[in-house]
């Protein structure tokens, strides 16, 4: 038997769709792309017969029911479902319907609802790469980065080494976390995700209980090659950068500080639900007696601490740095020969304002033996 035949045995009053649209001109007229309500006649073979009220009887078959099977092997005479027109009338004078269109629109429209109320929802992670998170949100896979991640789940990698920030993001493979959606693309099936929101309000509460120049006692949570995390109290973390660890220069971090160290630390700056604190900002500032020993002309000895595009790095005493312009040599190559790391030599100040802890200094040429 034909599928013609096959859908013609099934006795529906029949009469083209545009008639009935037209005895019935006081009801809205479906179109294309709409999702509308309807009741299950009868499944016959590979076809379900749906009542769609006021506009007549629609169908599901060819394609449309095998992209739905596995929903409409569970469906029976009187069930109501959402389906999408795809045709107001087909060859034999149906609607022609879509299931699992329908299903994906209704989704994504919840979608766009979750985000634009910001509802705070429970998912599973289900699989985790060098970027950040996968979650499983109603057959869709959506993605969490690692800039969005709380600061509980942010992996303190301390040479930021991706692949074993990848290791530390697999071990949240398998557990549910709270997240809110911040952006979606149907057209691309994209989903994005951020548990970081999900703590904002609680965070608020805990930070209004301190202000900048408050004392804290904290620790160590993270050494990374930026500065390190401090645990303020529990649930609450703040940010040392490397440049507010010391006076001294401080090249890596790890060098100075580790993982369950106690440290005293004085808030900088709230902003933002973000804590920044300093170490540095508890020791003595060396540039305040530096103002009283040193002037602009004054011939000083400095060690040669480090090189970059600029010129060299000197050490003139702790926590004192000054700066060699690269123009007072020939070249870089004449720079590195006429002075080496870790030796001292005579420089002029130049330029000296120690409130912007800033310090230029000319090289001054030792006398040959």
């Amino acid at each position: 038997m034909t599928e013609t035949a096959k859908m013609s045995s099934f006795n529906p009053v029949i009469q083209s769709q545009m008639d009935f649209i037209m005895k019935n001109a006081g009801f809205a007229i479906p179109k294309a792309n709409d999702l509308v309500e309807g009741i299950v006649l009868e499944k016959k073979g590979r076809n379900v017969f749906v009542e769609i009220s006021s506009f007549g009887t629609g169908i599901i078959y060819g394609r449309e029911f095998n992209n739905a099977r596995d929903i409409i092997k569970v469906l029976k005479p009187g069930d109501k479902i959402i389906v999408k027109i795809v045709e107001l009338e087909n060859e034999m004078g149906y609607i022609s319907l879509s299931l699992k269109e329908a299903k994906q629109e209704i989704v994504w429209r919840d979608a766009e609802e979750i985000k634009n109320n910001k509802t705070v929802i429970k998912l599973k992670v289900v699989d985790a790469n060098k970027g950040g998170l996968i979650l499983d949100w109603k057959g869709l896979q959506g993605f969490l980065p690692t800039s969005q991640l709380k600061v509980g789940h942010y992996p303190r990698i301390e040479d930021g080494d991706r692949d074993k920030i990848l290791e530390e993001l697999k071990k949240l493979v398998g557990q549910e976390i709270e997240i809110t959606m911040i952006s979606l693309n149907p057209k691309e099936g994209k989903l994005i995700f951020s548990e970081k929101s999900t703590e904002t309000e609680e965070i608020k509460e805990r930070i209004s209980k301190y202000k900048v120049g408050d004392i804290i006692d904290g620790k160590v949570t993270g050494v990374v090659e930026f500065g390190i995390f401090i645990e303020i109290e529990n649930g609450l973390e703040g940010l040392i950068h490397i440049s507010e660890l010391d006076w001294g220069l401080v090249e890596n971090p790890a060098d100075l500080f580790e993982v369950g160290q106690k440290v005293k630390a004085q808030i900088i700056s709230i902003k933002d639900d973000k804590i920044s604190l300093s170490i540095k900002a508890l020791k003595i500032n060396p540039w305040e007696e530096a103002e009283k020993k040193y002037h602009k002309g004054d011939i000083i000895n400095g060690v040669v601490i480090r090189f970059n595009k600029h010129g060299a790095l000197i050490s003139v005493e702790e926590g004192i740095f000054g700066l060699v312009h690269i123009s007072e040599f020939e070249s870089e190559n004449d720079m590195k020969q006429k002075i080496e790391l870790g030796k001292s030599y005579p420089f002029q100040i130049t330029f000296f304002e120690p409130k912007e802890q800033k310090l230029i200094l000319s090289y001054l040429e030792k006398p040959k033996d």
